[in-house]
């Protein structure tokens, strides 16, 4: 938990180490993966807080140099204010995206109490994932990484397909009426 408490150790090195813990009998498979979930809840809470207090105001000063001004942060935060949620849910599945998407839910100021929420939603499923095949791989605990990253890709392409399909169709149903 401590280990994924600290956002920038990552979950694919720690949860299948605490898998294979699992397997050798130090650990209990639902004690570590509760542990696993709680700490992989309470890391990104770091690049939430620094999106949301320092975010913003960096952005506003260096974004042009990025092609980003208050305007697009703002579109941003109403994006965010619909669909924050399933965003955050959603990135925690995709490799890469899913410790930076706390940023900017941070700085678009997202409930801090749903950003939670989302985040130890995606986490259980995740942090099982891994936990289990760290478990099941015993001695080949190292290679889980490549085969979770098969799975989860495919999940969070899927819900995000889901997503966009949902967004289309009810703003297709606004214009009807």
């Amino acid at each position: 938990m401590l280990a994924l408490t600290i956002e920038f150790v990552p979950a694919e090195v720690v949860l299948p180490l605490a898998g294979y813990w699992v397997y050798e009998g130090d650990m209990t498979l639902w004690g570590t993966v509760l542990a696993g979930t709680v700490g992989g809840t309470f890391g990104p809470l770091t690049l939430y807080a620094l999106g949301r207090y320092g975010g913003r105001p960096f952005i506003l000063k260096y974004g042009k140099y990025f092609f980003i001004n208050e305007e697009k942060l703002n579109k941003a935060d109403e994006f965010f204010a619909k669909n924050g949620g399933m965003v955050a849910f959603t990135a925690r599945f995709l490799p890469g995206v899913r410790t930076l998407i706390s940023i900017p839910c941070g700085m678009a100021k997202m409930n801090v109490w749903s950003f939670s929420i989302y985040t130890f939603a995606a986490m259980l499923p995740i942090t099982f994932l891994y936990v289990f095949l760290g478990y099941k791989l015993g001695d080949r605990w190292k290679d889980v990484g490549e085969l979770a990253n098969t799975y989860l890709l495919p999940i969070g392409i899927g819900v995000l397909v889901i997503f966009i399909l949902y967004k289309l169709i009810t703003k297709s149903r606004k214009r009807q009426k």
